[in-house]
């Protein structure tokens, strides 16, 4: 049997209070895609983050072995002297910097202290060919997509001749067919001998490339099961059987099952945007949100589908007090009534809410407690009876504490700072800071990005309940399945514009796709 190239033995990572990483042992071998599946807060993360240097040795216990050595790695710079590269989902490269500047950003070309240009753009040009991207390495990172940068993070992976690549959750940003390409180039680099870490909560992806699966949950390794025998042969291990393991039982459903809203206003317009037309922040003459009109009745669950591009984030943003864009013409209505969203406590004043794509960077303050980030949207209903701007701390963290258990906020207090929370748990406090708000209507955008199947649930069982009490949902996602168990109608957009609207009885996957790809209604 061929020797591994990773070993790591009980590994434990403790934290002030938390164990993160309890005894995980993990083995990859030669050429091997091996992915990381478990729920948020498994350890996933950490225990990249023991291997690739940032928990620097000392800080863990445990041992690592690398090409059958012991390793003992004080940095990141220090693993990657030894192969080992790691790609977080944030991607880190510096947009306002060409792609051959990022791809040897720390690793100059410089055998006389002075860059050599030439040998630079040479280099980055052989690299950018490896990885199948066609643009001239003098382009500024800033000027590509999110699927070519995280084309250029691997082209810089490979121009320090990476042994071992660690992506942290790669496909987690890109549409269906930048995934595709992603992927098929992790193959290609199996097939060249390069092993592979890759954490995924997209368990059809991982079913496709990987060839074995190692399971956390609660930082402790459950199991390691083989998906395929071979890299040619099909997969034998089912998404329900990796569920299993991640969640510790089986789950029946992905979808909750819906309970429908009998309120004596149930089918009401909640929502109505007409003729909504925005243009580009910078470039005014190029619109990309092009007279789109759509409602949301109450009690309803109504999705908006399209590639990446399409509109859909800048059709929130700009409805939800004009956070993106400029706007041109268009209007909106909450309940029958025109309303004014040309600001953010406007829409908010209008029974508006949305929750964003990137809850990390508009949608909290990480360097605060879940207390004060759940009371954000609804400072003015937790003021001292008779003292105005001053808040009653006491009704404050009443109101976090109860979110904290009907969402199942997962955190010993509801003074843990929100950027120490998992990715799931931090959506929750998101979804809980508006949901206090009472909105009427509720803007989500990719709500379940980046999370596990387990926490999905839970967010799909939350939204269900907004929409059984008589909110109006508009559902942005990227997964077409999500939409199709969720929604009960889906409209989809291509190049800013509505190019279809279809119930949910009619709704499939290729009849999505269809209009997806379409250019205009």
């Amino acid at each position: 049997m061929t020797r591994p190239v990773l070993e790591m033995r009980g590994i434990t990572k403790t934290f002030p209070g938390v164990k993160a990483l309890s005894d995980v042992h993990l083995t990859v071998r030669p050429g091997e895609i091996h992915a990381i599946c478990g729920e948020n807060g498994a350890g996933k993360s950490t225990l990249m983050k023991v291997l690739s240097g940032v928990h620097e040795h000392g800080s863990y216990e445990g041992e690592i072995r690398f090409e059958g050595e012991s390793v003992a790695f004080k940095d990141i710079r220090a693993s990657e002297k030894h192969g080992i590269v790691i790609i977080h989902q944030e991607l880190a490269l510096v947009p306002y910097l060409s792609i051959a500047e990022n791809i040897f950003l720390g690793n100059e070309q410089a055998p006389r202290g002075l860059i050599d240009w030439n040998d630079t753009l040479r280099r980055a040009s052989a690299l950018l060919k490896r990885v199948g991207l066609r643009d001239k390495p003098s382009t500024p990172v800033a000027d590509i997509g999110v699927g070519k940068q995280q084309l250029v993070e691997i082209a810089k992976a490979l121009s320090k001749e990476v042994k071992l690549l660690i992506l942290d959750e790669p496909t987690a940003a890109l549409n269906d067919e930048d995934s595709a390409k992603l992927l098929e180039l992790i193959l290609e680099l199996r097939a060249q001998g390069i092993a592979s870490i890759i954490i995924s909560h997209k368990l059809n992806e991982i079913r496709r490339i990987a060839d074995s699966v190692t399971i956390l949950r609660d930082g402790q390794t459950i199991e390691t099961l083989t998906v395929r025998e071979t890299p040619d042969s099909e997969p034998q291990l089912s998404e329900d059987r990796i569920i299993r393991g991640m969640v510790g039982r089986d789950l029946d459903h992905r979808f909750p099952d819906r309970t429908v809203y009998e309120g004596e206003d149930a089918g009401a317009l909640a929502l109505s945007v007409k003729g909504w037309t925005v243009r580009h922040p910078v470039d005014h003459q190029r619109t990309v949100v092009d007279d789109v009109s759509l409602t949301v009745r109450r009690g309803e669950i109504v999705g908006i589908a399209g590639l990446m591009g399409a509109g859909r984030t800048e059709l929130a943003m700009s409805v939800f007090g004009r956070s993106y864009g400029q706007y041109v013409a268009g209007t909106v209505a909450v309940d029958g009534r025109e309303v004014s969203t040309k600001t953010v406590p406007a829409a908010v004043d209008a029974g508006i809410a949305y929750v964003t794509e990137d809850r990390k960077q508009y949608g909290l303050n990480l360097i605060d407690n879940i207390n004060r980030n759940i009371s954000l949207a609804s400072l003015p209903g937790m003021r001292r009876r008779g003292i105005a701007g001053l808040v009653d701390e006491h009704h404050e963290r009443s109101v976090a504490e109860r979110y904290r258990a009907s969402m199942n906020i997962k955190a010993p207090t509801v003074f843990e700072q929100v950027g120490r929370l998992s990715g799931g748990n931090q959506q929750k406090v998101v979804l809980s800071k508006w949901i206090h708000a009472d909105p009427e209507v509720l803007i989500l955008d990719e709500p379940t990005r980046g999370i596990d199947v387990g926490a999905k649930y839970e967010i799909y069982t939350v939204i269900d309940r907004l929409a059984a009490q008589g909110k109006a949902v508009l559902f942005i996602s990227s997964e077409l399945p999500e939409l199709l168990g969720m929604c009960d109608r889906i409209y989809t957009m291509a190049a800013g514009r509505l190019t279809g609207e279809v119930t949910r009885a009619e709704a499939t996957q290729e009849v999505l796709m269809r209009h997806m790809t379409a250019h205009r209604s």
